[in-house]
């Protein structure tokens, strides 16, 4: 069987994530649009949203600062810093009001010892590397008929499927205690929830939808080996 021998079959494995990705990534944007121009009752931005959360939980050390570009949100625990973009650290919106609050959920998951998000932050590095070098090893071991070198290159990439695998509960949790935290804070309305409900739902789509890309990935992969065996 060759690489890219049978469309089809590479389709069947990789067409279905392909589109959940793009679907997912279609209600988030249209999610984050819709409600970023819903502005809260109480008037806060998101830099001030996740301020008070981070205070609540007595995170006065963790820094809130702006990044640019867009949806560009993230906490960073080796610096203990809140990266916000600029449509959420400047903006009134529930929009703004629901990423703030996710992002900070990861800096109190890293204050409490999360045990998800530590294994999470010790694999980045390998991550990094076995994202693109993997494919890499496992094309050359396979064009050059190197099993060995072919499973190392498997083996590798795999890491980023688990990577994304413990990346759901991070993720989820981090909804989950934004979630909890902003419908008895205060900082918006009960009646503004549904609204924050829809934009963190969407997201964590977004997460899915990357596992379930590299899981398929990996099985491909796995496939053209196990066919060869067979061959």
């Amino acid at each position: 069987m060759m690489f890219f021998g049978g469309y089809g079959i590479y389709l069947l494995f990789s067409l279905p994530a392909l589109l959940l990705g793009m679907w997912a990534q279609y209600k988030v944007k249209s999610a984050f649009e819709h409600y970023s121009k819903v502005r809260s009752y109480t008037g806060l931005t998101g830099a001030e949203v996740a301020r008070r959360m981070l205070d609540n939980h007595g995170l006065n050390n963790v820094k809130v600062e702006q990044v640019g570009g867009f949806l560009s949100d993230y906490y960073d625990p080796t610096t203990r810093t809140l990266r916000l973009s600029p449509e959420v650290y400047q903006a009134n919106s529930l929009a703004a009001a629901g990423v703030a609050a996710h992002e900070s959920g990861h800096a109190v998951q890293h204050a409490e010892g999360y045990s998800a998000l530590k294994f999470r932050t010790a694999m980045v590095p390998s991550v990094q590397i076995g994202s693109w070098l993997g494919p890499i090893i496992f094309m050359v071991g396979y064009f050059f008929s190197s099993n060995s070198l072919a499973w190392a290159g498997l083996i590798l990439f795999g890491l980023t499927a688990l990577f994304a695998l413990v990346t759901l509960p991070v993720e989820l949790n981090a909804t989950s205690r934004a979630k909890s935290w902003l419908s008895t804070s205060g900082v918006v309305y009960n009646t503004e929830m549904e609204g924050i409900n829809r934009v963190l739902d969407a997201a964590a789509l977004t997460y899915v939808a990357a596992a379930i890309q590299a899981i398929s990935t990996v099985l491909y992969y796995l496939f053209l080996l196990l066919g060869r065996r067979r061959d």
